[in-house]
C-alpha cells in the first residue's frame, strides 16, 4: 500500500476511534453552567439571522453595482454613437440607476426585518 495513504487511513482510523469513544460525553446531562439546548438554539437563530442579513445585502450591493456599471457603460456607449440623443439617453440612465438603487434600498429594509422583527 502507498506510505501517505496507509498514513492518512491511520490517521482516519485513529479520529474516528477518538470520536465513538467520546460520543457518551455528547450525551451527558448539562452541568450547572452550562447552557440549555432552548439558549443555544437561540445563539444558533441570532448567528443565523446575522449570516442571512449579511448574504442579502452582498449579493443585492454587488448585483446592483454591476447593474449600475452596465447601465453607465452602455449609455455612454449610446452618447458617443449620437452625441444628439445625449438627453435622452441620460435622463433613462438616471431613472433606471433610481429604480436599482430603490432595488437594493427594498433588500436593505428586508435584512432588517429579518434582523428586528423574526
Amino acid at each position: 500500500m502507498n506510505h501517505p495513504m496507509k498514513k492518512l487511513l491511520t490517521l482516519t482510523g485513529v479520529l474516528l476511534l477518538l470520536l465513538a469513544l467520546a460520543a457518551p460525553a455528547y450525551a451527558a446531562a448539562p452541568e450547572e453552567g452550562q447552557n440549555t439546548a432552548q439558549e443555544e438554539t437561540a445563539d444558533n437563530a441570532t448567528g443565523l439571522k446575522a449570516i442571512a442579513a449579511g448574504l442579502a445585502v452582498g449579493i443585492a450591493a454587488a448585483g446592483g453595482a454591476v447593474g449600475m456599471g452596465l447601465a453607465t457603460a452602455k449609455s455612454a456607449e449610446g452618447i458617443a454613437r449620437q452625441p444628439e440623443a445625449e438627453g435622452k439617453i441620460r435622463t433613462m440612465m438616471m431613472l433606471g440607476l433610481v429604480f436599482i438603487e430603490t432595488a437594493i434600498i427594498y433588500a436593505l429594509l428586508v435584512v432588517i426585518l429579518i434582523i428586528f422583527v423574526l
